[in-house]
């Protein structure tokens, strides 16, 4: 496939899978031959089409940065790829816990699926959720999909809830739709929150407040994949370096500060 269809693929691929993105998006960069201007704009327009993708602008912001972005776009990609998190969240997980997730976050299903001894509760965000909860049990893993109407008593019967970043700032996440709901509930009910967040969803907070003002223009709130969820709502966070305090230390930004990326494009 040509690199110019590649882009083309990715701008046209949902926002699931993160580390996916990445490296289609990555690959499809390094078999470019831009000029500097030409991978401004290039990288403007992946963000403009994946504004809630965090590891995206994460890239973006590391290409742009870059001494020669051509060469560093396949490191960037396994960078990403080899990301410890879902590992210290499978060794950090209580043993036989009742665990309670929002749809089908990448970094922490693939953690419950091979750490196989959690009872795992799937709230049903975006038709994903009774997705994952299949191929849990496919697993051998007790898994069972929850209306979104049991929120309250899934949370009562868990031992802990887990929310996942597709991006993040100083004081808030960006994650599946009902997250913010379930980690209210959880909140109130003393019931543990992390925020799983992997490598590159943490943005400079410049990069993250646009993020959120583009989705705060592209319609209803409800009719989006993800929302806002304020770090004050979580216990911990969970990451590549393993469980660390909630609060700004732990979201700091893992690029540096893309100005580039802050202007639209011209279509």
């Amino acid at each position: 496939m040509h690199p110019i269809e590649r882009l083309r693929y990715v701008a046209r691929a949902s926002s699931g899978d993160q580390r996916m993105l990445v490296r289609e998006t990555a690959s499809a960069i390094a078999g470019l031959d831009l000029d500097p201007a030409g991978l401004v704009v290039a990288c403007r327009r992946i963000v403009e089409r994946h504004p809630t993708a965090g590891p995206l602008w994460w890239l973006c912001a590391s290409l742009l940065a870059a001494n020669d972005p051509f060469r560093e776009a396949w490191g960037l990609a396994d960078y990403v790829d080899d990301d410890p998190t879902p590992n210290q969240l499978m060794h950090l997980l209580p043993d036989d816990a009742t665990v309670c997730v929002v749809g089908w976050p990448d970094l922490a299903g693939e953690a419950l699926l091979r750490r196989g001894d959690a009872t795992v509760l799937v709230i049903d965000s975006n038709d994903e959720g009774s997705r994952l909860a299949r191929r849990l049990q496919q697993a051998d893993v007790m898994a069972e999909t929850v209306p979104a109407a049991g929120i309250a008593a899934a949370v009562a019967a868990s031992d802990l809830v887990l929310i996942e970043a597709v991006a993040g700032g100083p004081d808030a996440a960006l994650c599946s739709l009902g997250s913010h709901p379930i980690a209210a509930v959880a909140y109130c009910s003393e019931v543990p929150v992390w925020l799983v967040a992997g490598r590159a969803r943490r943005l400079p907070e410049p990069m993250w407040k646009a993020m959120c003002e583009r989705l705060a223009t592209a319609g209803q709130a409800w009719h989006h994949d993800v929302e806002v969820v304020p770090l004050a709502l979580c216990s911990a966070v969970l990451g590549p370096a393993g469980l660390m305090p909630a609060d700004a230390t732990s979201m700091a930004a893992e690029c540096a500060m893309a100005h580039e990326l802050l202007r639209m494009s011209a279509m």
